[in-house]
Order: structure tokens, then C-alpha cells, then sequence
């Protein structure tokens, strides 16, 4: 038998990041979100009703380690966009910031556009038509 879990939505979502300070900078910086909880060991902000929260990354990374959506755990988080035209208007502030990119797409499965991008550990986040 399901359990059936009564729940109104997400609480949270944690990911770990290499450098905090570097983090936090793309986050507050280049982005603009409101960081609302710092500390030495966390920060976060609130992506509509979601918070946020980034913690160090404990293992030691070789070099070349980054982030990548192929291996267990998570492929992306999506952020909703209600008008067309913040679209294309993120998607040109990415390029201009310098953040990696893919421009306004559309996404083939459910006939909606986004811009997928990276942040400097290569999270990749999606803002994408609700």
C-alpha cells in the first residue's frame, strides 16, 4: 500500500558547492538573489517559495571534478518564468555576465521555451515558461 504523503511542496533544496565565497559572489552578484542565511558553513536564498542552501563540499575534488547531471543525483533545477519577454531578457544578461548559456530554447517535450544555465561548480538551472 502507498504511503500516500501529504505534503503542500518542497521545503528546501541543499547543494554542495567547492568554493562558498565564489558561490555566493555568482549568486548575489551576477544573478541577484537576496541572500538571506550566511554563515561559515551555509548560505541560501529563496527561489520563489524554495529555499536554497549551499554547503561546502566535504570530499576533496581532483582538479578537473565538476558537476555533471549524467551521474546519480540531480540533473537541474528549474526556476518558473511567467513572461516571454524576462526570457530573453535573462538569457541576454547571462551572455553579457559571461555565464555559459544556451539562449532561449524550446523544450521539444512539453512545447515550452527556457535558458538552461550553468553556475561556477556547473549546476545547471533552467529558467523556464510556467
Amino acid at each position: 500500500m502507498a504511503i500516500r504523503i501529504k505534503t503542500p511542496g518542497i521545503h528546501h533544496i541543499g547543494l554542495r558547492c567547492r568554493d562558498m565565497n565564489r558561490s555566493k559572489k555568482f549568486y548575489r552578484e551576477v544573478l541577484g538573489f537576496d541572500i538571506l542565511l550566511d554563515t561559515p558553513h551555509l548560505f541560501g536564498f529563496m527561489v520563489g517559495s524554495n529555499f536554497i542552501g549551499f554547503l561546502q563540499a566535504t570530499q576533496e575534488l581532483d582538479g578537473e571534478a565538476a558537476f555533471s547531471p549524467f551521474h546519480i543525483g540531480l540533473d537541474h533545477l528549474a526556476m518558473a518564468c511567467e513572461e516571454e519577454a524576462e526570457l530573453h531578457r535573462v538569457a541576454r544578461a547571462l551572455t553579457d555576465a559571461g555565464v555559459e548559456n544556451t539562449g532561449v530554447k524550446r523544450d521539444a517535450t512539453l512545447n515550452k521555451d527556457y535558458v538552461a544555465f550553468k553556475d561556477p561548480d556547473r549546476i545547471q538551472w533552467e529558467l523556464y515558461m510556467a
